[in-house]
């Protein structure tokens, strides 16, 4: 099975800027999708992102879009979210999942695989 491992979160003010990477403990099969979610206490898991295989698809949450952009590098296993003006309801534990090519992006109960996450904290 493929183990995820989430780095970049942290403390960071309002309208500054993070970058979370999701590393693949091996290379995913083709055709795989990636994406990030978040959940932040007493909330439902929510949809940030996600990128198809060939990183011709993105797809985003209204929540973010123009502030985030998800990217893959699939030579190192590695999906990445760069997250700009950053509001406090951001705030959650953000967490990369993987699945396979017939998963619809924003269901994550469609995804196969789950990084424990990394938490993200915006202040105000």
């Amino acid at each position: 099975q493929v183990q995820l491992v989430e780095s970049g979160g942290g403390l960071v003010q309002a309208g500054g800027s993070l970058r979370l990477s999701c590393a693949a403990s091996r290379r995913t099969f083709n055709n795989y999708a990636m994406a990030w979610f978040r959940q932040a206490p007493g909330k439902e898991r929510e949809f940030v992102a996600s990128i198809s295989w060939s990183g011709l698809s993105a797809y985003y949450a209204d929540s973010v879009k123009g502030r985030a952009a998800i990217s893959r590098d699939n030579a190192k296993n590695t999906v990445y979210l760069q997250m700009n003006s950053l509001k406090p309801e951001d705030t959650a534990v953000y967490r990369c999942a993987v699945g396979g090519a017939s998963v619809r992006p924003a269901y994550w109960f469609d995804y196969e695989y789950w990084g424990q996450g990394t938490q993200v904290t915006v202040s105000s």
